[in-house]
């Protein structure tokens, strides 16, 4: 990446997120501004509802490594969300999720793990290993 991409990638990336443990098991979270989390809890409560996961890993080769982290939601009326982090400072992000193949959204206010938290289960964990796989790779350049 030249530097003018790698800033804009970094002034573009999403720091608020966590781990946290649910039933013996780490899970990521991302955590989002009180009115976007609540929009999607509106839009889904009490609605069967299912969300592809996409993750989009950019790397320049030099040991950056983004990944841009889309959620389609099912549901009428949620907007798709989108999240860029960047993998140098979310490795255990990654890691938990391969090993959770669980993610979990939630607003500043909430108790990560016991209330008001929006947990998404991948349908396909193996894309998440081979995710973290790449991003590994990617940061040892």
């Amino acid at each position: 990446m030249v530097n003018e991409e790698l800033e804009r990638l970094l002034s573009e990336r999403h720091k608020d997120f966590t781990l946290f443990d649910f039933n013996g098991k780490k899970v990521p979270c991302v955590i989002l501004e009180e009115t976007r989390f609540d929009n999607i809890m509106k839009s889904v409560a009490g609605k069967p509802v299912s969300v592809e996961t996409n993750l989009n890993i950019l790397q320049d080769g030099l040991g950056h490594v983004f990944v841009r982290v889309a959620l389609a939601f099912s549901q009428r009326g949620v907007v798709d969300q989108e999240f860029l982090l960047y993998a140098n400072e979310s490795l255990e992000f990654f890691e938990a999720l391969a090993e959770s193949s669980m993610l979990a959204l939630s607003s500043p206010h909430s108790e990560y793990g016991s209330s008001n938290v929006f947990m998404i289960q991948l349908p396909k964990p193996e894309r998440a290993i081979s995710a973290l796989e790449i991003i590994k790779r990617g940061l040892n350049k």
